[in-house]
């Protein structure tokens, strides 16, 4: 009975260490699986959107492309560069006056529903079409929406989205610090606004063989379009509120039927401010505070 004993021991003994693998490759898992399981206060960040994530890095499969130059002719001409010239006296003068004029520029929830110039919409953006962008690839897509079916739409779905973000993506701190705005899920504007302009990022391009084509700092070279955009909105007398429609990217762009490699990332609704607009009486850092000089 002993000696029977003995020779199972090693067969026991390999169950046991079996049984142990099991148990602690168990364990992993399901440490593995807490771990990556979103908790509360990782559905309450902002940037759960992933259409509002920085996606300037270059993806590998964009750039097999056999080095090939993907934008310009490679014998593109050069020609001498002429700008205007002034003096000290006219430059700082400018630079005040242009300064004047931008520091005016407010965020307005309160847009008339009073028709603007169609042709001062396109000159606008025109204007924002001409921002640097990566290796010249302008990756950008300017939706002008004027159609009030389609505003009410892109409404419904907003609010729809808003409301939820308030209530449990954006967490309490965001929430308290926009209440002094004044600012909620409601947004009155994207009706009332004679046009909606809706700015696209383009992460890549598409040559025409299908290929994917890079599109190097695709969100920072937007940035820039939508800051002059901005400046040339102020520019004309037209106000509007900067709105980055969280969580709401892709329902509006099927709406709009753009293409997949095309995300939102701003949403800019653009008229009159209202006879009764209001806006927070805030104030801007000193020139000191925000600039360094060494």
């Amino acid at each position: 009975m002993a000696m029977a004993f003995s020779a199972l021991t090693p067969v026991f003994i390999a169950i046991i260490c079996v049984l142990i693998g099991i148990i602690l490759k168990s364990s992993r898992k399901g440490t593995e699986k807490k771990e990556s399981t979103p908790n509360q206060k990782a559905e309450s960040r902002p940037w759960v959107d992933e259409d509002l994530k920085d996606s300037t890095d270059l993806q590998g499969e964009e750039e097999d492309d056999g080095g090939e130059w993907q934008g310009l002719d490679d014998d593109i001409a050069h020609i001498p560069f002429m700008t205007e010239r002034y003096s000290e006296e006219d430059m700082v003068k400018r630079s005040k006056d242009l300064y004047t004029l931008l520091n005016k520029r407010r965020s307005v929830r309160f847009i008339s529903d009073e028709p603007v110039p169609r042709e001062v919409i396109d000159n606008v953006i025109k204007a924002a079409g001409t921002a640097p962008s990566g290796a010249h690839t302008e990756p950008w897509t300017f939706v002008v929406i004027q159609d009030p079916e389609v505003k009410h739409k892109i409404r419904e779905i907003i609010e729809e989205e808003e409301e939820i973000n308030y209530q449990k993506r954006m967490g309490d701190r965001w929430v308290n610090d926009l209440k002094r705005l004044r600012t909620n899920w409601i947004k009155e504007y994207l009706d009332t606004a004679p046009y909606l302009i809706l700015i696209f990022k383009q992460v890549y391009g598409m040559h025409p063989d299908g290929k994917k084509k890079t599109h190097y700092y695709n969100e920072i070279s937007v940035s820039i379009a939508c800051g002059i955009l901005l400046a040339a909105l102020q520019n004309v007398g037209l106000v509007t509120v900067t709105t980055t429609p969280l969580n709401c990217g892709p329902r509006l762009r099927v709406l709009l039927q753009r293409p997949v490699n095309e995300k939102l990332l701003l949403l800019l609704p653009v008229g009159y401010p209202s006879k009764d607009a209001t806006v927070p009486d805030l104030k801007r850092k000193p020139v000191d505070d925000i600039m360094v000089v060494i």
